[in-house]
């Protein structure tokens, strides 16, 4: 049933904190920092309890071989994209894993993620990305299996220097989200806006759909930290973030505080007591 699997992402609060360790399945040297070793910063997440932990198939089964029923939910990422390089290849792509539902089945996944990304002058690549939702959708619902939207409005990757660059911009964010909404997905995983007093406007376009605040580039602790604060205040069911928690010189630390402010309505005082 898939609301035993969304039972287990969002538990007793009714929210979910996942934490992104899937950055090395999209080929960029410069995402691997912090996740070189993938053993060490899983089980070093893992130990602090998030509800769930975003990973590939590649290193998924290193999550589910920990040993007891309190491990977090396994998040599957399905697609790969080749988005993030600067300069851009002359080629790009996003296409999803062979058999992804079946997969994140037999990994014994809560949930899968898929990206719907939207890149100035590349509206083949947001082609291609529908193409994908459209085939996940229906194979989730057969499988009861939940399926997460990633709608991510990116900057011009030449100005922005590459990488995850957000583009902040609402008037460009609400209309992905919404579409992302009526492809079919039962969780958002939006990006934030750049004034964060606006995102309830989000969390109404997404139509009762549960949204996740993407972390978008590491900031400092207090900064990550009192955001959160204000997007859970607005309506938001979590956050999935991944830079901010495994670049941080004190992941354990960063996560239990995180989970703090989500689960618990910690304030952002209580929360940076939390890291080491």
């Amino acid at each position: 049933m898939k609301s035993a699997r969304m039972n287990r992402l969002f538990g007793v609060s009714g929210n979910c904190f996942d934490v992104a360790i899937d950055h090395g399945m999209f080929n960029e040297s410069a995402f691997l920092g912090g996740i070189e070793n993938m053993q060490a910063a899983i089980t070093i997440v893992a130990s602090a309890a998030p509800d769930a932990i975003q990973l590939p198939p590649g290193t998924a089964p290193i999550l589910q071989a920990i040993p007891g029923k309190d491990r977090p939910a396994l998040v599957l990422r399905t697609d790969i994209a080749n988005v993030y390089g600067n300069p851009l290849p002359r080629s790009l792509f996003s296409e999803v894993i062979a058999d992804p539902v079946e997969q994140a089945v037999a990994l014994d996944a809560a949930c899968v993620v898929v990206n719907l990304l939207m890149l100035p002058g590349q509206p083949e690549v947001h082609q291609a990305c529908i193409q994908n939702i459209n085939r996940l959708k229906r194979a989730c619902d057969l499988a009861g299996m939940p399926l997460m939207v990633e709608p991510l409005v990116m900057q011009d990757n030449a100005k922005a220097g590459g990488g995850y660059m957000v583009d902040g911009d609402l008037a460009k964010i609400l209309p992905l989200v919404r579409q992302a909404v009526e492809l079919g997905a039962d969780i958002i995983k939006a990006d934030p806006c750049d004034d964060v007093s606006q995102y309830y406007r989000v969390i109404e376009i997404a139509q009762d759909v549960p949204v996740l605040v993407r972390g978008g580039g590491k900031v400092s602790d207090k900064e990550i930290l009192t955001r959160t604060e204000a997007l859970m205040k607005q309506g938001a069911r979590g956050i999935v973030y991944g830079r901010n928690v495994i670049h941080h010189d004190d992941p354990a630390g960063m996560t239990k505080a995180l989970m703090a402010v989500v689960h618990n309505g910690a304030s952002v005082a209580d929360a940076l007591g939390m890291i080491a």
